[in-house]
């Protein structure tokens, strides 16, 4: 079970809180507690709530995790959940200096959940609220049986991703109401152009009017597309149209509620972890270190920061790319006059000391992204100084390697991995396929391309909750190509885009 803070530790919170709030780290009030490591693999196996509804998915993990540590493979040193009071979970086997680097990599967690807009709509209360998605979700069991249940989770599990990452920031739709009133305010009453008022009722005898007023509304119905336009919130769409019963409905709703708490981690992971390495890095080594705890500190420190062959380490690079905009708007290297010069010794040495650094990160954490952030910060000085590069498989070598080294490809790629989450984007554009109820769904071709075997088998549990075919649409090759699953079988044909 948690338990709270030693009087020691809860001294060294209260330290490190008073630097981070020193330096304008301005976050939730921040709870802490301490866990076993067999405990804090518990809570993080369950996505950091330890009241989280039943599933075999949180025991797999479990399992995963434990073992990663057992093998000395990987180590969790820190677990924080973005709620108000924000919760944070410290291993106990933690020495001193591991606590208080944890401590202020939290704070500066807590300070990105209250201040980034991408988190500016998800649900505070979250902790409170995962405990009554567990109480319905075990109601439903009790009442429908645990192997029914288990099953449609495995299958909304599958979806969860089909969701409009975007939604809590843009009104994609109108109003449906305020739709219908303006529709009905451009709607003519047919008939024949008179000039002359008194012209009128032999020109367009009230009959007339009425057979071109029904003729407008059958054109109208039999060109009205459901949906009108693409959605991209598929699980919201099923929600409102699938002929789900009352407690699978339930259930989605609870895994789509999830999905959007979710969604903007995913969407500032690099930001998110570069932004509480960078306060972590600067609380420790201008405040908080006793010099007997340095080198235990940059061990530790390092190994955060360690990039794994092939892998994208987003403390790294997140951290890099806050401290690379802080010295540039120190020394004023942005702008006109700074993007015009062309000459390299100029730019070596390149220093207005203006002294804005600290103030622009502040703003940064605060409006970005991290495909804003990468695709503003990111330059060609920083790719160079980072050794960035894309790479891939060379199946004659049988082997990786470095694919190329240009700037713009480099960039371009990172933000193509970040786009969606690094996952196809796709959106309902038929509920009436071929005017036989079946869904259809197009892969955007935005973020990352699809691969078949998972296609497929997402349509198998998309199908089971429609009730009814179910096509998408996607390009292989370059070629328009129509997948399908009725129920028992798949299918495919070309198409075209």
């Amino acid at each position: 079970m948690p338990r709270s803070l030693t009087p020691r530790l809860a001294d060294l919170r209260d330290e490190i809180l008073g630097h981070a709030k020193a330096f304008g780290l301005d976050g939730f009030e921040t709870i802490f507690e301490i866990l076993s490591y067999e405990e804090l693999n518990m809570v993080a196996s369950y996505g950091g709530f330890p009241t989280r509804y039943p599933h075999w998915r949180w025991g797999m993990e479990y399992e995963q995790l434990s073992k990663s540590y057992e093998y000395g493979l990987s180590k969790i040193y820190e677990l924080v959940i973005n709620n108000d009071p924000c919760y944070a979970y410290l291993l106990e086997a933690n020495s001193e200096v591991d606590q208080k680097m944890v401590m202020a990599h939290v704070y500066g967690h807590c300070d990105f959940f209250k201040n980034n807009f991408s988190f500016r709509h998800t649900n505070r209360k979250m902790m409170d609220e995962m405990a009554n998605h567990a109480t319905r979700v075990r109601r439903w069991i009790d009442k429908i049986g645990i192997e029914k249940v288990e099953d449609f989770i495995d299958r909304a599990l599958s979806l969860e991703n089909l969701i409009d990452q975007h939604a809590p920031h843009i009104r994609r739709n109108p109003d449906p109401k305020v739709a219908e009133e303006q529709s009905k305010a451009n709607e003519t009453g047919g008939g024949i152009r008179v000039e002359k008022e008194y012209m009128r009722g032999y020109m367009n005898p009230q009959s007339f009017v009425d057979s071109q007023r029904k003729k407008v509304e059958d054109e109208k119905k039999q060109a009205k597309k459901f949906p009108e336009r693409p959605q991209r919130d598929v699980l919201q769409f099923l929600l409102d149209h699938a002929p789900l019963e009352a407690w699978e409905a339930d259930i989605l709703s609870i895994i789509r509620d999830e999905a959007y708490y979710f969604a903007p981690q995913g969407q500032t992971k690099i930001m998110n972890e570069g932004w509480a390495s960078y306060w972590h890095s600067t609380i420790m080594t201008t405040k908080a270190l006793k010099d007997h705890e340095i080198l235990d500190y940059a061990n530790n420190h390092a190994g955060t920061m360690a990039t794994q062959k092939g892998k994208l380490n987003p403390y790294k690079l997140g951290i890099e790319l806050f401290r690379d905009i802080e010295d540039r708007w120190n020394k004023g290297r942005y702008g006109r006059e700074w993007d015009q010069c062309d000459d390299l010794r100029t730019r070596r040495n390149w220093d207005k000391k203006l002294g804005e650094g600290r103030a622009k990160i502040f703003e940064v954490r605060k409006h970005y992204n991290d495909i804003t952030f990468i695709d503003e910060f990111l330059t060609a000085e920083f790719a160079i100084e980072q050794k960035l590069f894309t790479f891939g498989f060379n199946e004659k070598r049988n082997s990786w390697e470095i694919l190329d080294r240009e700037f713009r490809k480099v960039k371009a790629k990172m933000l193509q991995m970040l786009t969606n989450f690094g996952q196809p984007v796709i959106e309902v554009i038929d509920a009436n396929y071929d005017n036989r109820g079946e869904l259809t769904l197009a892969h955007k071709h935005e973020g990352m391309d699809l691969k078949g075997d998972y296609a497929r088998e997402t349509l198998k549990n998309l199908q089971s909750l429609w009730r009814r075919p179910v096509n998408l649409i996607t390009r292989w090759d370059n070629k328009g190509q129509l997948l399908r699953f009725d129920g028992t079988t798949h299918s495919e044909k070309k198409v075209d885009l």
